[in-house]
């Protein structure tokens, strides 16, 4: 069973130092919400590692790529036609529409990797049905921790979120 821990604080001090304990201990901080940034807070979750970047880097190049060898194969290799004694593969007038398809297939690249890497187009998360979450906007401090594989791990980090001064522990399976 995979899941989400979720624990509700006193305050904004309260959470951060839940954060650090639980990543001290070895459990990974999967986000916190807050009504206001709690500063130094960021710096206590656990991210997911983004390849949006990547991803636009190898969609951007193989198609710029890919254009690239379908103009000069056609002028070149396919219909070759002597122009006024021009060569037949030249580069420089290949480069703009290689260049122009590969920004625009880098931005679709880059767009549809954030949305499968953040899960969206999500129209309902679990953690929203539980009854209190909407005041995360208002006066309560969450922290959701990823929870341990087995039981004991699940207890030893509820514990470990009692042991730091948590009021409500949830526990919701995703």
């Amino acid at each position: 069973m995979s899941g989400i821990l979720l624990a509700e604080f006193k305050g904004g001090e309260a959470l951060r130092e839940a954060a650090r304990t639980a990543r001290a201990a070895g459990y990974r901080a999967v986000d916190a919400f807050s009504p206001f940034p709690v500063e130094g807070l960021a710096d206590e979750l656990d991210p997911q590692t983004s390849y949006v970047r990547v991803a636009m880097f190898i969609g951007g190049m193989g198609v710029a790529a890919l254009a690239y060898s379908l103009e000069w194969y056609s002028a070149a290799i396919d219909y070759p036609v002597n122009s006024g004694g021009r060569p037949l593969n030249s580069w420089p007038a290949f480069m703009l529409f290689p260049f122009a398809i590969g920004i625009l297939a880098a931005a679709i690249a880059g767009l549809i990797t954030m949305f499968v890497q953040s899960g969206l187009p999500r129209l309902h998360y679990k953690l929203f049905a539980i009854e209190g979450f909407e005041r995360a906007s208002q006066d309560a401090f969450l922290l959701a921790l990823a929870a341990p594989p087995t039981e004991d791990g699940r207890q030893g980090a509820r514990e470990r979120l009692r042991d730091s001064g948590a009021l409500k522990i949830w526990e919701v399976e995703t």
